[in-house]
């Protein structure tokens, strides 16, 4: 009997060892694995082949995994600056994202209210050993770093989210990349329409989502000034704002 227990005993010791080894040991190589993901099975157009990825999701799983072991909480000798910890964030918050739809075997999205509470608000994800919602990981972590343009980067997988790039964000180019999502996303006509006639503009409800984001560094007046950084063509910002209905359905690739 004690040599069956003790044969049990190793047979668990191996197969953790085995998922603690899976998990990349360097957060380059943690990368590398998240931008195969976003190079295999996402499009030009941001959206991803869900049915693919659930097939095929060892790299996906390798990234989760070390973004569960190590966040710059646990590691901050990885994350010296700034901007290391905001790209570190977005492209955890997405593969997160992008797990716990293949994980739920979510099909349709998120088109009902309590859909979303149970993906976004009860459903825990880990970062860096502390669990936490997605909800929490957003507001709690997240948007206090400061920087709105991660509303144009941070995707949820559905239809009115920005475009899911095909390539992980990094640090050393994370303000281009920032500037350039911000520019792609508020000069695309599903989420900026002008409609002169009446004397409207209709954004994205990202903006009604988090107008506080956008408004707390204090150097413009309304969402039609911070949105006319960004824009090719400005808007003239006495028109009435309006907010385009968010699509919550699955941004899957047909």
């Amino acid at each position: 009997m004690l040599n069956r227990l003790t044969a049990w005993v190793a047979v668990g010791a191996l197969i953790a060892a085995q998922l603690v080894s899976a998990a990349p040991a360097t957060l380059a190589e943690a990368l590398d694995l998240w931008s195969n993901v976003l190079t295999r099975f996402v499009d030009e157009q941001g959206r991803t082949d869900f049915d693919a990825l659930a097939a095929d999701r060892n790299a996906l799983d390798e990234f989760v995994a070390y973004v569960e072991r190590v966040s710059p909480a646990t590691a901050p000798e990885l994350f010296p600056r700034r901007v290391d910890v905001l790209a570190y964030h977005l492209n955890a918050y997405n593969a997160l994202v992008m797990r716990g739809v293949v994980d739920e075997g979510v099909t349709d999205g998120f088109t009902s209210f309590l859909k979303r509470q149970l993906f976004f608000r009860f459903r825990k994800v880990t970062v860096g050993g502390r669990s936490m919602s997605l909800s929490a990981y957003e507001n709690d972590v997240i948007r206090p770093l400061g920087e709105p343009r991660v509303h144009f980067a941070l995707n949820c997988m559905v239809r009115s989210c920005p475009r899911l790039p095909q390539a992980a964000f990094s640090a050393d180019d994370l303000e281009a990349q920032l500037e350039a999502a911000a520019r792609e996303f508020l000069n695309d006509a599903r989420n900026v329409r002008v409609d002169a006639a009446a004397h409207e503009v209709w954004l994205s409800a990202i903006l009604d989502f988090y107008t506080e984001d956008f408004a707390a560094d204090g150097k413009h007046e309304s969402l039609i000034e911070y949105v006319n950084r960004y824009r090719d063509d400005p808007i003239d910002p006495r028109l009435a704002v309006k907010f385009i209905p968010y699509d919550w359905t699955l941004n899957r690739q047909p």
